[in-house]
């Protein structure tokens, strides 16, 4: 169903714009900590909440490309344009709701989660939250119609809006924090301001009528029970696996941050720079959920099965060269982000550890793309957040107060969930051709 032309036009702007999200998030931090690294670690801990919501936005928009995936599959375009409208309409309701809650309640939302910290890294956060929290409705927007986009095996657009987003925020960056010598508020707006032209330029782009699925019709922003129901059948099981994993991640945050400065700030260089070790990976994911879908949809789930070998062996070539880049050049990339002698060290250490352990992490995150786009969405519910919840953050919680590993015990116990959720879903993996569904 896709050939060699058709993959390297879907996963290439995919990979393109991983690539831009994670180094425009570098550039964020490492702009702020000009600002001092009480300002790193305020950022820091509020991108943690953000993530998550994010993340729960972001797996309602898988849901929705999966529908249109499956039911372009059956060439059934009208029902992809009518499951296209739902997306935009369920997505966009949760997030006003959240930015409503967000606004409200930010001060004791970080006081609840984070506990007692430094004065200095709390008033950071709290400017941080108040003004990312406006762009919540935008991003929720743009994850979507980039979905539905994707679903069409046409990531072009996404890559190219994308593009403006990120060259925004940059050049905000630079503008609000080396020329007006602005605090966290420099890197704050242009976050804001990015999300919005980006929003407002996928809202445009998807009503076009070349898209073979597009919202061009206020009706289908009505809401439609069948619709809803098929949407959140994976989005909910999605979006409760990545809203309990980065529950998960906020309550090591958590811990670490009970670790001093210098742990909060090595932790967040650390993890901002491993980000690019799941670039790779993440978009093969993402064109997975158009490649089995549409071939789950017609029927042909052997076809899914070899597509996504093929792509999980080629994450794994990809692997071997950024990782072992990672490592030659801890040194220099720690460096840029002006760490004590101490938090640097301590990341550099955390570095090497997580690219040796990501021979384990396609199998862990890349292959359940394939499970959730044929209708196996709760079973990679159950096992990552059985997962994240006894092993990554149990034993954490074990290697840093009893055995007093520090921060690199937060690292030991996520290689350990990762080891579990590799085996389960690689046993679940192989029998996907008697478990594909498609949407009725």
């Amino acid at each position: 169903m896709f050939t060699r032309k058709d993959l390297t036009k879907l996963l290439g702007p995919l990979i393109v714009e991983q690539i831009l999200t994670v180094l425009v998030g570098m550039v964020d931090v490492l702009m702020v900590a000009a600002v001092g690294e009480a300002a790193v670690s305020g950022v820091s801990l509020v991108d943690s909440i953000s993530i998550l919501i994010i993340q729960i936005f972001s797996a309602l928009a898988t849901g929705g490309a999966v529908i249109s995936a499956q039911y372009l599959g059956k060439k059934q375009s009208e029902n992809a344009c009518r499951a296209a409208g739902q997306l935009v309409g369920v997505t966009l309701a949760l997030s006003l709701s959240v930015t409503a809650v967000a606004l409200l309640g930010n001060r004791a939302l970080l006081q609840t989660i984070f506990g007692k910290v430094e004065p200095a890294v709390m008033n950071n956060a709290l400017i941080y939250f108040e003004i990312t929290a406006l762009s919540y409705p935008f991003i929720a927007v743009y994850n979507s119609c980039a979905a539905l986009f994707r679903s069409m095996g046409n990531s072009k657009v996404s890559m190219a809006t994308s593009i403006v987003m990120n060259m925004i925020n940059v050049v905000g960056n630079a503008i609000c924090i080396y020329g007006l010598h602005m605090g966290v508020e420099g890197v704050a707006y242009p976050t804001l301001l990015s999300r919005v032209v980006a929003a407002v330029l996928m809202i445009y782009l998807i009503q076009s009528p070349s898209n073979e699925v597009r919202v061009h019709r206020i009706k289908d922003l009505r809401p439609n029970a069948h619709m809803i129901k098929n949407i959140l059948s994976i989005g909910i099981p999605n979006g409760l696996e990545s809203g309990m994993f980065q529950f998960g991640k906020i309550a090591l945050q958590s811990l670490v941050s009970s670790l001093g400065t210098a742990a909060i700030a090595s932790y967040a260089v650390a993890s901002n720079l491993v980000t690019l070790l799941y670039l790779p990976g993440n978009a093969i994911g993402l064109g997975l959920i158009t490649i089995v879908g549409q071939c789950v949809g017609a029927g042909e789930s052997g076809q899914a099965k070899r597509y996504t070998k093929q792509l999980v062996l080629i994450n794994y070539g990809i692997l071997l060269v950024i990782c072992t880049a990672m490592i030659v050049f801890s040194g220099p990339l720690t460096g840029l982000y002006h760490l004590s002698p101490e938090a640097s060290a301590i990341s550099r250490q955390m570095i090497m550890a997580h690219s040796i352990a990501m021979v384990i992490w396609p199998l862990s995150f890349t292959v359940p793309y394939a499970l959730r786009a044929s209708f196996d969405a709760k079973f990679t519910m159950f096992v990552s957040v059985f997962s994240m919840w006894i092993f990554r953050i149990a034993f954490a919680y074990l290697f840093v107060k009893v055995f007093k590993l520090g921060v690199m015990g937060v690292w030991y116990g996520m290689f350990i969930d990762w080891a579990f959720r590799a085996v389960l879903f690689t046993l679940r993996f192989r029998g996907i051709e008697k478990r594909a569904t498609s949407v009725s």
